[in-house]
């Protein structure tokens, strides 16, 4: 499956610019949301073919939106990546136990985010 449109979700919005920016610089579409019921709810109307998760959101949590989206009948099969501060071992075992196909620790470097994307494509 190639990737085309991308999901950026964070809280933060100088995060979401920044992501926007290395991903459209890179010919993808990029939409956002700032919070895990946002993307839940848009992930049901749009179908992204890839989500850049947040963990440390108000309200529901990335773990908690990765876990109901990669559970969903007809969001199940889009590939989540946890971008998140939280870099300890377990964290990223947690993340990918939620249902994560990939996890970076901020700061994001483009090279490795852009690998990945290719690598779930």
């Amino acid at each position: 499956m190639a990737i085309e449109n991308i999901l950026v979700v964070d809280d933060s919005p100088t995060e979401r610019y920044m992501l926007l920016e290395i991903l459209t610089k890179s010919g993808y579409k990029v939409l956002t949301a700032a919070s895990g019921e946002e993307v839940i709810a848009m992930t049901k109307e749009i179908m992204p073919d890839l989500i850049l998760m947040d963990v440390v959101m108000p309200g529901q949590d990335g773990f908690n939106a990765t876990r109901a989206i990669s559970r969903g009948a007809t969001t199940k099969h889009i590939p989540i990546v946890i971008c998140s501060t939280k870099g300890q071992e377990t964290d990223k075992i947690w993340g990918m136990r939620q249902g994560a196909k990939g996890y970076l620790v901020k700061p994001i470097r483009a090279t490795e985010l852009l690998k990945i994307i290719t690598e779930l494509g």
